[in-house]
């Protein structure tokens, strides 16, 4: 079963066809998303993990804080 079937049973309600292409499209953009993040260089000496600032946040001296 793919990841956004819906298992079929009562009280369950078919997607609709908008529904579906918003899912697809979704899928193509997470795809991507996914290639250009394998596609960025290897940062060496950094601190490691995720940049803070990718989610809206600002690090200082170590400390991430949100606005």
């Amino acid at each position: 079963m793919d990841q956004h079937e819906q298992p079929a049973g009562p009280g369950r309600k078919a997607r609709t066809p908008a529904a579906e292409r918003a899912l697809a499209e979704a899928e193509i953009r997470r795809r991507a998303y996914l290639e250009e993040e394998a596609a960025r260089p290897v940062e060496r000496g950094g601190r490691g993990g995720k940049e803070p600032i990718r989610y809206g946040d600002w690090e200082v001296k170590g400390l991430a804080t949100d606005f």
